[in-house]
């Protein structure tokens, strides 16, 4: 079976769908928000100011930036486990058929994702400070850093993972058994990902130009999973991408305010730096890993059909009969 053919081992009524979706929304945007509105409150003096404050993300709420990172970190890891919690016992499905079509997750593959484009990003971080060191300012403090560091490691790869399940792997899986082929959730995913990032303070400073990065991104991640039958690269890619934006170049602009080592003082302008992953980099990635796992069948893999295993037909078959 595969990756998407995965979500036919569980429930697939539109109402399992309607409610784990309700499930997450729940747990990310309401439980897990409690302690950030919680934090800002106890920081606000009225409620005109407890409003100020969260229309710019709470980044002028007074809290430590460590601890407001970690807080918002936060509201992703309880969607994470409330979405794990409706593929499990509303789907009636394993928590790996969500992330792999493999019998076990692959932690190799997500390393290997991890490891290629963190040196990929560390190394176009640096070539952008050399090309222009006038725009950014050494920031190195070493408690908040290494602070920052550990946050980064330990908990930012919750905030990527349930973007990535969630889209390349929930909505991925949904709407290919919906749509019975793999072309219309690739783009349904990578449009709509790319445009929830739209909120984000960079999307105002710079305008919607920013969409060829954001939906880029979702569409190469999308395209990896795919061809990969799962989502331990993408998962892996995603979460270094995060991870060295947080604590290697910071700006008063974008959705990352952090310690991190350097601040870029530069007025906010669209630059090659946006274009240049999405039209060179994310190409480059394909090709590598295409020739470390034999990617082949590209046409099949990204717009080909999606049908039900005669298997779980006849089994679902005979569960009802018996009433289960």
């Amino acid at each position: 079976m595969n990756y998407i053919e995965q979500a036919y081992k569980g429930k697939n009524e539109w109402y399992h769908w309607v409610l784990t979706f309700i499930l997450v929304v729940l747990g990310w945007q309401v439980i897990g928000a409690f302690p950030l509105l919680m934090a800002a409150a106890a920081k606000s003096e009225n409620m005109t100011q407890f409003s100020e404050f969260a229309e710019d993300g709470f980044m002028t709420a007074g809290l430590n930036k460590n601890f407001l990172l970690f807080l918002m970190i936060l509201t992703f890891f309880i969607g994470l486990i409330f979405l794990f919690i409706g593929v499990k016992y509303i789907h009636k499905r394993t928590i790996t058929s969500l992330i792999t079509s493999r019998d076990k997750i692959d932690w190799k593959r997500f390393f290997y994702g991890f490891f290629v484009w963190g040196i990929l990003a560390v190394a176009m971080s640096f070539v952008g400070i050399l090309l222009a060191p006038e725009n950014f300012t050494w920031n190195f403090n070493a408690t908040p850093f290494f602070t920052l560091v550990a946050i980064s490691f330990l908990f930012l790869p919750f905030q990527t993972s349930l973007e990535e399940l969630l889209f390349r792997g929930y909505f991925m899986q949904g709407i290919g058994v919906l749509a019975k082929n793999r072309w219309v959730p690739l783009l349904i995913t990578s449009v709509v990902f790319g445009l929830l990032h739209g909120a984000n303070p960079e999307v105002a400073k710079l305008g919607q130009i920013t969409m060829v990065f954001y939906i880029g991104t979702g569409l190469f991640y999308g395209i990896v999973t795919l061809m990969d039958e799962g989502t331990e690269i993408s998962l892996g890619l995603h979460a270094v991408n995060n991870i060295t934006a947080a604590f290697l170049i910071t700006t008063d602009w974008t959705v990352f305010q952090t310690d991190a080592l350097y601040i870029d003082t530069s007025e906010p302008a669209v630059t090659w730096e946006m274009f240049f992953p999405v039209f060179v980099l994310y190409p480059l990635m394909l090709f590598i890993f295409s020739k470390k796992y034999g990617w082949s069948n590209w046409k099949e893999k990204l717009t080909g059909k999606i049908t039900q295993p005669i298997n779980l037909k006849e089994n679902y078959r005979v569960l009802d009969e018996i009433g289960e």
